[in-house]
């Protein structure tokens, strides 16, 4: 059995990281594919959840990024394109290069979006307080600005359609050049 590839589709709230990762999922080059949401695995925690943003949330981070890495690895393992859906800053990095240590092929896309486009994406679609979100959106968008290593894996959605995206997107996978390096 061949093994799968993980491709990490990343970037600020606002930029079509769930839109476009279900249709690379759906159009994968493999015959099996599956979209993982990062969020989903927060959504588990029915007791004691810190909210991932709170600096008091770290050790809960890490462990949902841990059992996440264990599905991701097992899917890719059982020859699954894993398309990965989610904020994964270059903070939060080192648990995928180590992936790439262990010979999987991990490619890293960040969706980026001018910050007026992204907040106004972003703003309305979620449970916070329309403040908080305002702050937590503006907060990650900069976050995702000026990311040295990391700009050459960037694709501008500002003007795209969805149809674009996913172009740029499989045409970024097929070039392999956005790939984490051992």
């Amino acid at each position: 059995m061949k093994q799968g590839r993980i491709i990490i589709i990343t970037g600020s709230p606002g930029t079509g990281k769930s839109t476009t990762a279900s249709l690379i999922a759906k159009e994968s080059s493999l015959s099996k594919a599956v979209h993982m949401h990062t969020d989903d695995f927060y959504r588990y925690i029915q007791k004691g959840a810190i909210p991932p943003f709170l600096p008091e949330s770290q050790e809960q981070n890490l462990i949902v990024i841990e059992a996440f890495l264990e599905a991701v690895t097992r899917f890719a393992r059982g020859g699954y394109d894993v398309i990965v859906d989610g904020i994964v800053g270059p903070w939060f990095l080192k648990p995928w290069l180590n992936v790439a240590q262990d010979n999987y092929e991990v490619h890293y896309i960040i969706l980026r979006a001018t910050k007026e486009e992204t907040m106004k994406k972003a703003i309305n679609r979620t449970k916070l307080d329309v403040d908080i979100n305002i702050e937590l959106v503006e907060k990650m968008w900069d976050q995702f600005n000026n990311l040295g290593t990391y700009e050459s894996n960037i694709i501008d959605t500002t003007n795209q359609s969805t149809e674009e995206s996913v172009s740029a997107i499989k045409a970024t996978i097929e070039r392999k050049t956005s790939l984490l390096t051992k």
